[in-house]
């Protein structure tokens, strides 16, 4: 009888996550995982912009957002919805998010209470990354590319408006 010495499960998993990506798949920006799609209407006084945006809905996707990410297209976003109010010192981080971010942050009516510009965290540890917080409640946050809320005049007190929000969030 030969005996066989078996890598441990986690080089295992590791090795096939990293030979199931190719660096194409990198490159491009695509995503780690599957996220439904929606489009967001982000309304200001004199203004709509449009966003095609990624909907995280569960932890998971929430712990992932755009990590990993090399690029995201004006146009394009993540859109994190919750149940009930996160408090204003529930903010985001950056640990592993290649590209610079704008954050939206808004109450359960759909209006934006606070926005936050993002940098990547260099960190090779999730606790070196500072934590951008809104400082007030929210329920919908939206990540898109940096700059792209004030080069369209969104701001505070611009709405947030998609199908995708539940029926006990503002549409």
């Amino acid at each position: 009888m030969t005996m066989r010495r078996l890598l441990p499960p986690i080089v295992v998993c590791v090795t096939l996550l990293s030979c199931s990506r190719s660096d194409a798949d990198e490159s491009e920006g695509a995503p780690v995982m599957a996220f439904d799609t929606t489009v967001v209407h982000l309304v200001s006084g004199h203004d709509t912009l449009t966003i095609h945006a990624e909907v995280a809905r569960s932890d998971e996707q929430k712990t992932m957002g755009l990590m990993e990410r090399r690029s995201l297209p004006d146009s394009g976003g993540m859109l994190f919805l919750y149940s009930s109010d996160q408090p204003g010192t529930a903010g985001f981080w950056m640990y592993r998010t290649r590209i610079p971010l704008d954050i939206a942050f808004a109450d359960s009516t759909g209006v934006i209470v606070a926005v936050r510009q993002m940098v990547p965290c260099e960190a090779r540890l999730a606790v070196g990354c500072p934590a951008y917080e809104p400082g007030r409640a929210y329920r919908i946050a939206l990540e898109v590319n940096a700059g792209v809320l004030s080069r369209r005049g969104i701001g505070v007190g611009s709405r947030i408006r998609t199908s995708a929000l539940p029926s006990s969030l503002g549409k």
